[in-house]
């Protein structure tokens, strides 16, 4: 008796083997590996008795390829039919076992032309849609001709057009479908290169600069920098002119000043201190098309040598406190005893203050000084007298807060100022290229005229946050729980200790063009100014608004995103300047986990050989390499500078030293990016140096 063998279906295969054994309803089959499966007599397609299964397989694959699809298409039944059929009539009345499987196969593997009814079964597709699938088929074989043209040429060293058109997308938001994103993946794997080294090798991303900077615009303006045609709405309210004379303090490249002081009642009992701001939120309705704007940007972004202001400069300049000008302003006047400098008295107006002067840091901070405020030297400048009180009420509250914070402000790290020097072509624009030479000086922390300043502006916004929920307005808040460590600062609706801070509660409210959190503040104080306790029934944002919790969600997002981007580039600018330099080795004091901080740079970054060293150790490292595109730092110990046994050597550590160092971890890992060249593999590939950057 000779063997009987079956053809059948698993899991979208076709196999072939020896019947064992036949039940009711099932076969068992042997394959010619040895194993034996279990089919269901309905799944086996195909009973033969020669050839052997395996050259019964092999001679149907051949067949199959041979059979005109057009042909069958048209002699198909337009009814539901069995691939039995189709093989009598395209072979003749008696077709052999591998004809009759070769058919079969023809038919699975032709869905565009055949529709699968299951065991075998079909039904031809109609006339529309298979021309629409041929269509489809041809773009697609036309299209992979397309890939692998552009793979080449990348592999070859040359970036086509459509994929240098297309580089931030395929690199950080690709659609994995398109032609350009396929082309670069393909290209990586027969190159054996990280997409990033492949696209830089090809000519695609020429300067890191610009790469980081379009990048960034790529995804939070993808439709620009530019601003609609506005221009700023006039205040139409009748404001009062403030019988004062108010002085600004800002660096000389500050356009949006914010705000201003000003300081009454010297030699008298009572001196009154005002900070007075700026006042967009008088013209600028909620809902209006500069609101949509701002609310759009959430925050000026700010970056060496440039800037993307919130507001558009017109509209700036309409309400900026501005030198020589009667300016609309929310003030608030603090009345306090000249002896103890208690509170007596505090009072919210909307008025047009008198500015007298905008005094600039870069230019005062070498001049206005501890001993000229205090009498220990001459002070030959304006308003000599009311900085000098400003700076006694400023260290005053400063330690108020301190006592409430339960330990004191530490400064020991100075703030440092970028400026980019270099010449350009004519039409290149005020934005730097990168090409620019880096001047990086230190601005200690904490000068007294930042002190001034700070403190002036922490005696506001924490005042208008009590006084607004006083008032039964909600308001935008910032607080902290306590300042043990990854207690964060939060932003919520309802007032709150800022254990950082020292204070009761604290909101935003005293940048109102530079910050959308300020503007949206604004407007409530402004309501409460006019309408006292029944504020509630007139400010824009109610009690549990969810608009409110809206504001607070895009613009802690951007926000975030925007200190990110500015983070980058000023490490972009001191690597740089390490480049311009020649410097060779740093001096640093060690973080946690091999991670140290440069003396006299901002600049973190991991050093090997510090791993195992203590926290606060002094050391100087060699600089082995920089990476402008990843914004890595290679660098190794070269020496321990501080005594072990000594700690009055040590670097001095800060509170918030721990959240730094885990920023920096951050800021120090490899970039991310969005393409995957492994098969099968979605998820998002991170940068290794020489791997993918």
């Amino acid at each position: 008796m000779s063997d009987t063998y079956a053809l059948f279906e698993e899991a979208g295969k076709f196999l072939a083997g020896r019947v064992m054994s036949e039940a009711e309803s099932s076969l068992q089959v042997e394959l010619d590996s040895g194993k034996r499966v279990k089919v269901k007599s309905a799944n086996a397609l195909l009973r033969f008795a020669k050839p052997a299964p395996a050259e019964l397989l092999a001679q149907a694959h051949s067949l199959s390829g041979e059979i005109d699809l057009d042909l069958i298409w048209e002699v198909a039944p337009d009814e539901e039919f069995g691939f039995d059929d189709i093989a009598r009539e395209y072979f003749n009345a008696h077709p052999d076992a591998p004809q009759r499987a070769a058919t079969l196969l023809r038919l699975f593997d032709a869905p565009h032309y055949f529709h699968r009814r299951g065991k075998g079964r079909f039904r031809k597709a109609p006339e529309d849609i298979l021309k629409q699938a041929l269509v489809a088929i041809e773009r697609k074989a036309q299209q992979a001709v397309q890939i692998d043209a552009w793979a080449v040429e990348l592999a070859g060293g040359h970036c086509p057009e459509p994929i240098a058109e297309q580089l931030y997308r395929i690199l950080f938001k690709p659609d994995k479908n398109a032609p350009e994103y396929k082309a670069v993946v393909d290209a990586a794997k027969r190159s054996h290169k990280a997409p990033l080294d492949l696209l830089k090798d090809a000519g695609a991303i020429t300067s890191p600069y610009q790469f980081h900077w379009k990048r960034f615009l790529f995804e939070f303006f993808p439709k620009g920098t530019a601003f609609p045609p506005l221009s700023a709405p006039a205040v139409k309210n009748d404001l009062p002119l403030a019988a004062v004379q108010a002085f600004s303090i800002d660096d000389s490249s500050t356009t949006e000043i914010d705000d201003a002081l000003s300081v009454q009642g010297l030699g008298s009992d009572t001196i009154v201190f005002g900070v007075h701001i700026a006042a967009p939120g008088l013209a600028i309705q909620p809902g209006s098309a500069i609101d949509q704007v701002a609310r759009t940007r959430w925050s000026t972004v700010y970056m060496p040598g440039n800037k993307l202001t919130m507001l558009p400069d017109e509209v700036v300049q309409g309400y900026t406190l501005l030198e020589g000008r009667d300016c609309p302003a929310v003030s608030v006047y603090f009345s306090f005893d000249a002896e103890s400098l208690a509170v007596k008295a505090v009072e919210t107006r909307l008025e047009r203050v008198a500015i007298a002067a905008n005094l600039r840091h870069d230019r005062l901070d070498a001049v206005i000084t501890e001993p000229t405020l205090t009498g220990g030297a001459a002070a030959d400048y304006a308003f000599a007298p009311e900085l000098a009180f400003a700076f006694r009420l400023a260290k005053h509250l400063k330690a108020q807060r301190e006592v409430a914070r339960g330990k004191p402000e530490n400064f020991n790290r100075p703030d440092y100022n970028f400026k980019l020097e270099g010449t350009k072509p004519a039409n290149a624009g005020d934005e730097p290229d990168g090409s620019e030479t880096v001047l990086i000086t230190e601005r200690k922390r904490g000068s007294p005229l930042d002190l001034i300043v700070a403190e002036a502006m922490i005696l506001a916004n924490s005042h208008w946050g009590g006084w607004i929920a006083e008032c039964g307005v909600p308001g935008i808040y910032r607080s902290q729980a306590s300042m043990a460590p990854g207690i964060k600062v939060r932003m919520g609706t309802k007032p709150a200790p800022h254990a950082g801070m020292g204070v009761r509660q604290y909101t935003w409210a005293t940048s109102p063009l530079r910050r959308y959190v300020d503007l949206a503040n604004q407007w409530q104080i402004i309501a409460c100014a006019r309408h006292g306790r029944t504020a509630a029934l007139a400010a824009p944002f109610k009690p549990k608004d969810a608009e409110l919790f809206s504001v607070i969600s895009g613009f802690e997002a951007a926000y975030a995103a925007y200190n990110q981007f500015q983070n980058g580039l000023e490490r972009y600018w001191t690597l740089r300047h390490l480049q311009q330099a020649g410097i060779a080795e740093l001096d640093a004091a060690v973080m946690k986990d091999g991670l140290v901080r440069a003396d006299t740079l901002p600049l973190v970054f991991r050093a090997l050989g510090c791993e195992a060293l203590p926290r606060g150790a002094r050391v100087r490292v060699r600089i082995t390499g920089v990476d402008l595109l990843t914004l890595d730092l290679h660098a190794s110990l070269v020496t321990r500078l501080d005594d072990p046994a000594t700690p009055a050597d040590d670097a001095p550590l800060e509170t918030d030293e721990g959240d730094e160092a885990d920023a920096a971890a951050d800021a120090a890992a490899p970039l991310a990016l969005a393409i995957d060249v492994q098969d099968g593999d979605n998820a998002a590939e991170p940068a290794a140096s020489g791997t993918v950057n």
